[in-house]
């Protein structure tokens, strides 16, 4: 039978697993376009730390939520569904195909789902007090409020700790994972693909990225390396607090240490080698939850896949 919702390839994983490569293959030979759902990646100046594509990939196929917003702002899951539903609207009234290409499940969801968030407004009074409180803490009081929230949340971002909780709080309960936000029909269709890695070739990855990430230029017209620790100063320079730059997580959270003196080099590296390999046994925990993702390792089964969905 069939489906007369317009189409919409979503192409998710781990961190390190591939997803971006994919997506520009596929956005060439389907003439598509792609949305970054990736909750880091939409802040300018934080480009190493978070595995950005090139300036060059970016010019070859267009891609869309990157360097969209200051790090000094802030920015959710709620705002990210507005404007990625108004861009894929765009693309599919040009004739174009949409592909979403990420790792933050949350905001996959949002789109694939069109969950309707509750209208829990900033409680500035409130992110005062929990901005104060160490990250460690924040995460267990949510763990009491919201255990489900817990288990797949980044334990180091108190940005996301401090909206988690600022909800709980607000709703006065404590809603499940599943039910927290109210789903509703969506007017696409869509194929959710899972980059399928062997959990070695994925710690493998993560750590050639990383050390790669060490010594990157921190712009293609840079004389010199420095990588994410110049990444992270420059940010810092720029007007960031330190605290304000922990709250991105991952890297972010502990280069401002070792740039304090309070960790070396080395203790740096296996730190951000260790929180990224959390990172992506949390991102497969929430993705393992969607029994509609269709986890493929090989390409051809992958372009297989997306002819016979196009065609349905």
């Amino acid at each position: 039978m069939r489906n007369d919702k317009q189409k919409v390839i979503v192409i998710l994983g781990p961190t390190s697993s591939g997803k971006s490569d994919l997506a520009i293959k596929l956005a060439r030979k389907y003439n598509g376009e792609i949305i970054s759902a990736d909750s880091r990646q939409i802040y300018r100046g934080m480009d190493i730390g978070t595995g950005k594509i090139s300036k060059a990939q970016q010019k070859s196929v267009k891609h869309w939520m990157i360097d969209i917003v200051s790090p000094k702002n802030d920015y959710n899951v709620s705002k990210f569904k507005k404007d990625a539903e108004k861009i894929i609207k765009n693309i599919l009234k040009r004739g174009k195909l949409p592909i979403i290409c990420g790792g933050t499940g949350f905001w996959i969801k949002a789109i694939v789902d069109n969950v309707d968030f509750p209208k829990v407004k900033p409680n500035k009074e409130l992110r005062k007090k929990l901005e104060k409180i160490s990250t460690e803490k924040l995460f267990k009081t949510l763990q009491k409020l919201d255990p489900e929230r817990a288990k797949n949340i980044d334990a180091k971002n108190k940005v996301r700790l401090v909206r988690a909780i600022e909800i709980a709080k607000t709703l006065g309960y404590v809603p499940k994972i599943d039910t927290k936000y109210e789903i509703r029909n969506t007017r696409y269709n869509f194929l959710q693909i899972g980059m399928d890695i062997d959990k070695d070739k994925l710690y493998e990855n993560i750590k050639k990225r990383l050390e790669k990430r060490f010594k990157q230029p921190v712009s293609p017209k840079a004389r010199r390396g420095g990588g994410m620790i110049r990444e992270v100063k420059k940010l810092h320079e720029s007007g960031l607090s330190w605290k304000k730059i922990q709250s991105f997580g991952l890297g972010y959270y502990w280069i401002p240490l070792f740039l304090q003196g309070k960790i070396d080099k080395k203790e740096l590296f296996e730190k951000i080698y260790q929180a990224e390999k959390d990172y992506a046994k949390r991102q497969m925990t929430w993705f393992g939850k969607d029994k509609r993702i269709k986890w493929i390792k090989s390409y051809k089964k992958i372009e297989k896949e997306i002819k016979s969905f196009i065609k349905r």
